[in-house]
This record gives structure tokens, sequence and C-alpha cells, in this order.
């Protein structure tokens, strides 16, 4: 397994617990604010979460400034 680095964002309110991983057989805690190894595989499953949540973000807001916008 290549083992690369990545560290979690961390604050005191939604992002202050670890992350729960779970891809294919492995699974893992991993630590917010402090860099960790993790298979390349489990970095590139967290970077595609966090683009989707992006994408869904944006589109949640999208869909608000439409309803606003029609109910003004």
């Amino acid at each position: 397994r290549s083992m690369v680095s990545i560290k979690l964002f961390r604050d005191s309110n939604r992002y202050k617990d670890p992350l729960y991983v779970s891809v294919n057989d492995y699974s893992a805690q991993i630590q917010r604010g402090v860099t960790v190894q993790v298979p390349y595989f489990v970095a590139k499953h967290i970077e595609e979460m966090n683009a989707q949540d992006e994408a869904t973000a944006m589109m949640v807001e999208g869909l608000v400034m439409e309803y606003n916008g029609k109910n003004m």
C-alpha cells in the first residue's frame, strides 16, 4: 500500500471529531488537525467526499437563491 500524508481540517464546532473512513476492508478513525499517514486510496476517497460535499453545498445555495428570488 502506498501511503500519503494528509491533514484534515479541524475547528471547535462541526469539524472537531475524528473522521471515520471505511473503504473496502480498510477502516480507520482519522484525527483532525494533525498530519497523518493513510493509504493513497483513503486520501483519494476523502478528496472525493469533500468535492461531493462542496458540489452539494453549491447546489443547495443555488436552490435557496432561486426560491428566495421567486418568493419576494
